[in-house]
């Protein structure tokens, strides 16, 4: 029988906020929930009184009162939460208010500024005050192109406080992918900046921004932040709207107002990846994603105003979006613009030390590449302060779970989660009082009646298929922007089974009750009819240690598919017949043959979304010779030119 790898103790359990939430709700409904599954299963069951539980617990502030819990339809996506209830996000977000520290904002060259919930309320207050007087209220889109920095965070809330939408890219993102996205929203107002710093250099966005300029003539208000480009001027900007450097265009002071808007009311914009085409823009409502946020942050993570928050993100990422949720729990939040690896390895290791990070979030790709580089944290570093670490972005390897135990920290609860995009928040994630198995994200969320189905639509156990969410949930997105009927927004998630939400992984539920994710549906590979999730390939490969990374794909060969796998190797290795070899071994010897690839290929590079994300799909069109819509939405879309015409697929 598999044994955990970490066990909180009997202590430690009691102390924490999701076992409080447990006899909260006992106590409240003279219930006898003995334990995590017990309690998943009443919340799955009983959803009305569960969510009211929520906002009883995390004190959720209503300015006008719901009717009920939920008004549900015939079936998904047909359903109202809290009908009639209003509020504001960015109210609850801001609730303290005393000299605590709310932002700690970091940028790759070590200068850091610091902002007190005090100081945050009056940025806030001060940049609404201005934003209103440029007409901006209820409805309205404000959008960002901007770094992960505190004037990104007061942007939002400045924002969201006014009942108006936020939608937010990164600057690493291209033209015409900034124009795919905001050009769709028609935002009122952009705030973007004159510069950023990567990898040790600074990178100047005026040109970009003024391409971008050219192509949103809805623009009323561009107010930009200087940031890494000091001597950037609001006469450099071309644009038939009003220009104005942040620094001219609000001063802070006095106490935000809010304005409470409906519970579906549209909180912010975020886009699918884009890579099979223009992004989808999904349309997130406030209170759903105020009650999903507050019930993973304070009960699944275990964060409380004690707790320093960090999670390496861009602001082009849902991971931000969740990030900064932390505020409602009156925790500090630790920001960081810049690479990971800059100077070294451990950079963002060193921030836990620092600034005394509690929970710190990052990518799987992060910690596989900490290990490749050698780096032993519990040796080098003192990391008492940290309580867990939070890994997702793509499935986290069974290596990764053993490394972060033994080279870390013993002693922490290691959280895999997924959801994504589409949620703006978690199917699956950690639990503060459930043990951690190796290679498995430790539970379903609460409130999400989370299954595994086979293809003929039976949900099953200890097999892989379709993870699927069988019961509506308050953080499924509003719909899509632009798509009046909802015929898009259906066909995204509902088609597979109609009324039941189609998340796209490809899942297994173990006997643990907890989840392994086997890659994304749309790229399981099917070598003679039989299923295989990448991530099962990749698990294997991370084990050879001349290997930094990889991606597989299925080749249309011969009437069949075969399996082909690209790797990108340690710097001045070469792959030859004895690499070859050893990767087929190792994968041969820890999964079936069906999993072997037929062809294994050295590549320089592999191509990522702007997130991250590595890209089978737009890989696979490469090597079939078909278009990748918009290549735009990659951080470098130049890899995809090193998969065209290999003349070692061509036997």
């Amino acid at each position: 029988m598999q044994q955990p790898l970490w066990t909180p103790s009997a202590e430690r359990i009691a102390a924490t906020q999701m076992d409080r939430f447990r006899l909260f709700v006992n106590q409240r409904h003279t219930l006898q929930l003995a334990d995590y599954p017990a309690l998943h299963q009443w919340s799955v069951e009983q959803r009305e009184a569960f969510w009211q539980a929520v906002v009883d617990f995390f004190q959720i502030r209503f300015a006008a009162q719901p009717n009920r819990v939920l008004r549900e339809g015939s079936q998904m996506p047909s359903a109202s939460w809290f009908p009639g209830a209003t509020l504001n996000f960015a109210e609850h977000l801001l609730r303290r208010r005393d000299d605590h520290t709310a932002i700690v904002a970091i940028a790759e060259d070590g200068s850091r500024e610091q902002l007190t919930y005090a100081e945050l309320a009056r940025h806030v207050a001060g940049l609404q005050r201005s934003l209103q007087a440029a007409g901006v209220g209820i409805g309205d889109r404000v959008a960002a192109f901007m770094p992960n920095t505190w004037q990104t965070l007061v942007g939002m809330l400045a924002t969201t406080s006014l009942g108006a939408t936020w939608s937010s890219c990164s600057p690493d993102f291209g033209t015409q992918g900034v124009i795919d996205r905001f050009g769709q929203i028609e935002p009122k107002v952009l705030i973007a900046t004159a510069g950023y710093r990567y990898a040790g250099k600074n990178l100047d966005t005026t040109a970009k921004l003024n391409e971008i300029l050219e192509r949103m003539p809805s623009l009323q208000q561009l107010i930009v932040v200087p940031y890494f480009n000091t001597h950037a001027r609001a006469e450099d900007f071309t644009s038939s709207a009003n220009v104005s450097l942040w620094a001219d265009f609000y001063q802070p002071g006095g106490e935000p107002e809010f304005t409470p808007v409906p519970f579906a009311h549209p909180l912010y914009i975020l886009y699918s990846s884009g890579t099979t085409g223009v992004p989808k823009c999904i349309v997130h409502g406030t209170g759903g994603t105020l009650l999903q946020h507050v019930k993973e942050l304070g009960l699944h993570t275990d964060l409380t105003a004690d707790d320093t928050l960090f999670y390496y993100t861009t602001c082009g990422w849902m991971m931000w979006n969740w990030l900064v949720s932390g505020l409602s729990l009156g925790a500090t939040l630790v920001l960081f613009d810049g690479s990971p690896f800059h100077p070294e390895p451990t950079r963002l290791i060193d921030l836990i030390d620092s600034e005394r990070i509690s929970i710190f979030g990052t990518s799987a790709k992060f910690i596989a590449a900490l290990e490749k580089a050698g780096a032993k944290p519990r040796k080098s570093h003192d990391l008492s302060s940290l309580k867990a670490i939070l890994s997702t972005g793509s499935p986290l390897a069974h290596e990764s779970f053993e490394y972060v135990y033994r080279d870390i920290k013993a002693d922490l609860c290691l959280s895999s989660i997924s959801g994504g995009t589409d949620i703006v928040s978690c199917f699956a994630l950690g639990n503060p009082v459930l043990p951690v198995y190796t290679g498995e994200l430790q539970c379903k969320g609460l409130g999400m009646d989370v299954q595994v189905w086979n293809e003929g639509g039976q949900s099953v156990l200890g097999e892989k298929g379709e993870l699927v969410c069988a019961r509506h949930f308050t953080s499924m997105p509003v719909g899509f922007w632009n798509d009046a009927n909802g015929e898009k927004f259906r066909a995204a998630y509902f088609e597979n089974f109609p009324g039941v939400w189609a998340h796209g992984d490809y899942a297994e539920i173990t006997g643990n009750g907890g989840l392994i994710i086997h890659g994304r549906s749309d790229a399981v590979l099917n070598p003679g009819g039989v299923r295989i999730g990448t991530a099962e390939i990749y698990r294997q490969v991370e084990k050879v240690e001349q290997v930094l990374e990889s991606i597989a794909i299925g080749q249309d060969w011969q009437g069949d598919v075969r399996v082909v796998l690209f790797v990108r190797l340690r710097d001045g290795l070469q792959l030859d017949d004895a690499l070859r070899d050893q990767i087929r071994s190792v994968i041969r010897a820890n999964t079936t043959p069906r999993h072997v690839p037929a062809k294994i290929v050295q590549v320089a590079d592999i191509p990522r979304t702007i997130s991250g994300k590595i890209v089978e799909i737009a890989v696979r069109n490469v090597v079939h010779g078909q278009p990748v819509k918009n290549t735009d939405a990659l951080a470098n879309p130049q890899a995809l030119e090193l998969f065209r015409g290999l003349p070692e697929l061509q036997d």
